[in-house]
Parts: C-alpha cells; structure tokens; sequence
C-alpha cells in the first residue's frame, strides 16, 4: 500500500522549472542535430555536384582573377573580361522536383556553358546556381558581349516538366571598369543586378556609376582610420568603403 501511494505522489509531482529546462535543452540538442545532419547533407550535394563538373570552385575565381590581373596582361595588350552567370528562379526547382533534379539541373548548365566557352576562357562554379567566367585574351570586349548573348539565347537545359529556363549573366571589363579584382567582381555583379530587376534572361554590362560624397554617418574615429587604411594600402577611400559595403550587402543576402 505504501509503494502505491509513493506511486500516486510521484504522478502527481508537480512540473519543475528545472523539468522545463531539461525538456529544452533537450528540444534543443535534437535541433541542433538536425541543422547539423541537414548541413552534412547539403555539402554532400555540394561535393557531388562540384565532383560532377570537376570546374575550380570557390576562392578559386578571384585568386585566379588576381593572378590575372597582377600580371602583364595589360601590358601586353590582352583583354580581361569576367562574367557572372546566374541560373533565373533556380530555388522553384529544388522545392517542385527535389534536390536531385536541381543538381542534375545544375550539371547541365555548368556543362553547357564549358561546352560552348572559346578556348580562352575558364569557367568557375562560384556558388549555388551561380557560374563565373574569365575571358582572357585577344577577343573584344563587345564580341565577348555578343558571345554571352548567344549563350544564353542557346539555353537548352529545361525542367522535368518540358519548361524552358534562363540565364542572366553580368559582365565587366579589366582596367576599363576597374584595376583591382574586388572592383571588378562587384562591377559585374551590379551589372548582373541590373539585368535581374530588369527582367531576368538577358545580358548587361558594368557602366560607369555615379558616386556619392561621404557623408556625416560616419563618426571622426572611422574616417582617421579609413584614411591610414588607404595609405597603407594604397587604395582610394572611395573604392575601400564600396568593398565594405558590398561585403554588408552579402552578408544580408541584399
């Protein structure tokens, strides 16, 4: 009888703050391997994909653009062109057909795209649906220009539902646009930008932009030290607070 009514008590032991806490730190801890299992996943497709393509990934496209662009490609008069090629609506496809078809979807672009290169360009798979591409030697910039509109005139790669797809792609030109890769990296994302909101599947230069001055958002302390940073480096103010912001903007995915 004893036992039975110890039982009773514990049943009816009121819940803790201490039996909450443990409840969410467990909850938490089965989150967190979630996140962390859907991650391994989600770099196992990575790999996959990238193992699939065998182009040079990542950093890899600005520290090649840097060789480039450090060496006497200028002297020597040849033309330096970076593109950035985006996939239009990619993310629809991943949640309408699954993760599989997206990479398979992606495999396709990437291949399409090397196929169709001249010989001196090199292609880059620079994240998610996103391609990049350096142009470097004697073509024109306006028939590089052309070239990529053909590219993506030429976009056969199409969903399991038969659907057509497209590309949107934005360019820049070296020591026309801009001397420093940063520069010319976020050049040809603005323009890449541009010709998003301007539609999707079409092609658009970097151009010239229209600067603000600084203004008083900035407190005495920064701008001391903006101004030693540019010495240092050697780079303008100007072009350092763009890479700033540029950095800010991704980080917002903006």
């Amino acid at each position: 009888m004893a036992k039975k009514n110890e039982t009773a008590e514990t049943e009816k032991r009121p819940v803790t703050v201490r039996d909450h806490i443990e409840q969410d730190a467990q909850h938490a801890h089965t989150v967190a391997e979630h996140i962390e299992k859907n991650a391994k996943h989600a770099q196992q497709k990575r790999t996959a994909v990238n193992d699939a393509l065998q182009f040079p990934v990542g950093d890899q496209f600005e520290k090649d653009l840097t060789a480039i662009l450090e060496s006497d490609c200028e002297a020597n008069g040849e033309t330096v062109v970076i593109a950035l090629v985006d996939f239009d609506n990619f993310l629809h496809i991943n949640t309408d057909f699954g993760r599989d078809v997206g990479d398979k979807v992606l495999i396709e672009t990437g291949l399409y795209i090397q196929k169709k290169l001249p010989k001196d360009a090199t292609v880059y798979r620079i994240g998610g649906d996103e391609f990049g591409i350096i142009f470097k030697g004697e073509t024109e910039r306006e028939d590089i220009f052309l070239f990529l509109n053909d590219l993506k005139n030429g976009f056969d790669v199409k969903t399991p539902d038969g659907a057509d797809q497209s590309l949107t792609i934005g360019m820049a030109t070296a020591f026309v646009d801009a001397s420093r890769c940063a520069e010319l990296v976020r050049k040809a994302d603005g323009a890449l930008y541009r010709a998003k909101i301007g539609g999707r599947n079409r092609v658009a230069m970097a151009k010239e932009e229209k600067m603000i001055p600084k203004t008083s958002h900035y407190t005495q302390d920064q701008l001391q030290r903006l101004a030693k940073l540019s010495k240092r480096e050697g780079i303008g103010e100007a072009i350092l607070l763009r890479e700033a912001l540029d950095m800010l903007l991704k980080k917002y995915d903006i």
